[in-house]
């Protein structure tokens, strides 16, 4: 009897730590349903196109509005993770998706919806640092980067699916479906959030308390952050990755489309096999990371070194083939977006302890400085000069200077 109870009792002490896998699967899918609907916008290209009489500066435009909020709201974000529990935190910010999306169904035009999307933003900052800092807490260093590709694999997933569904529903019943869609989806993902997340055992509630210490001096703080060789690093590849990132997601089907001669319907098929791609790179590249004896950030320099060679080769002749383009594309797709698993790991394990909220929010603020210009930047360029080889030698060159960069810093701390 007293053996029985033992081993209940050993039994019992396990369990918690068996939901994180509940805890990585709720996460993910809330991620992947509140960029559902945003991580779509360049499948809907040719749609929203036709609809709206937009140019492609436009079409950037739309998926910046939807980036702009988290400039700051990341870091307000970042704040809030460090003092409340991310059930509430991410899950009302996946609502505020959901109501602004629903709300944007009923945009009479191009400038309503531009509103709309702003206001999406505003919860989506909470969503992505908030899903990362929850799985960060749940697994140790030994299954962390594995469990962060699986998470971040959300935002692909979300995008293939979205490619997928979106232009359907759009040619079905017209662009203002596809926001009402988008709401459900990201409102299915909050409640899923707020009802199934729970904190570690192991790890005690933040305190819902302000900060002893001078908002002035919490502040200069955090931002000494910006000078750490790590935050370095950090911040150049993720800014160059991520300025790739949404150059694939947006310029792709009007690539293949206007350069390749592919119709548009089967130019959304490669790009939902190139986010396709993107989901096997975060898992992939993250679990490499775990195992990698040289480090996490040796696998986002592998990452930058595959996509410049990848961009070199769209900007020549060869790109313009409708076979070569659509492979590049799916490498783009591995390495373009797998780079962001083992990248979040290596925030969240160079975090002061006490601040990994925040160095999340920073870390992803800073990248949403690329995000926002990055998409309006490359359709102005294709728009002026009615080709995307410059569009694309502008995001070679952006990597190839990270790379330059990291690459030596790197070398010095490993030696």
């Amino acid at each position: 009897m007293t053996h029985r109870a033992a081993r209940q009792q050993g039994s019992a002490s396990r369990d918690p730590w068996r939901y994180r896998w509940t805890v990585l699967a709720v996460a993910t899918f809330t991620q992947a349903a509140s960029g559902f609907f945003v991580g779509g916008l360049g499948a809907l290209g040719v749609h929203l196109q036709r609809a709206l009489g937009l140019s492609t500066a436009q079409l950037g435009l739309l998926v910046s509005a939807a980036q702009f909020v988290p400039l700051a709201g990341l870091l307000v974000a970042g704040e809030l993770l460090d003092r409340y529990s991310e059930r509430w935190v991410v899950g009302v910010g996946a609502g505020v998706v959901a109501v602004a999306l629903c709300a944007g169904s009923l945009a009479p035009g191009y400038a309503t919806l531009l509103v709309a999307l702003l206001l999406v933003g505003v919860g989506y900052s909470t969503v992505q640092p908030g899903g990362s800092k929850s799985v960060a807490s749940w697994f140790s260093t030994s299954q962390r980067g594995f469990a962060m590709g699986v998470r971040q694999a959300g935002l692909p997933l979300g995008a293939a699916l979205a490619s997928a569904v979106l232009p359907f529903v759009a040619e079905e019943f017209g662009w203002r479906a596809t926001l009402l869609t988008g709401g459900c989806v990201a409102l299915l993902g909050a409640g899923l959030f707020m009802g199934c997340y729970r904190r570690p055992p192991a790890v005690p509630a933040p305190a819902d308390k302000g900060p002893s210490d001078p908002l002035a001096a919490q502040l200069r703080a955090r931002l000494r952050m910006l000078r750490e060789p790590a935050m370095v690093k950090i911040m150049l590849s993720g800014t160059s990755l991520i300025s790739v990132q949404y150059g694939v997601s947006i310029l792709t089907v009007l690539h293949l489309h206007r350069t390749s001669s592919v119709g548009a319907g089967a130019a959304a098929l490669i790009l939902v096999a190139s986010q396709g791609a993107g989901v096997a790179g975060r898992i992939c590249l993250a679990a490499w990371s775990d195992r990698s004896r040289y480090g996490r950030y040796v696998v986002v320099l592998v990452c930058m070194a595959a996509v410049i060679a990848a961009l070199s080769v769209l900007t020549t002749p060869a790109g313009r083939s409708p076979a070569v383009a659509s492979a590049v594309f799916i490498w783009l797709g591995f390495f373009g977006f797998g780079w962001y698993g083992p990248w979040v790991a290596y925030v969240t394990e160079t975090a002061p302890q006490g601040k990994t909220g925040f160095a999340l929010g920073l870390a992803m603020s800073v990248n949403q400085i690329a995000i926002v210009t990055m998409p309006p930047v490359l359709g102005l360029l294709v728009d002026l000069t009615t080709s995307f080889t410059p569009a694309w030698a502008l995001l070679c060159l952006l990597t190839t200077v990270a790379l330059t960069i990291t690459a030596h810093t790197e070398r010095r701390r490993v030696r």
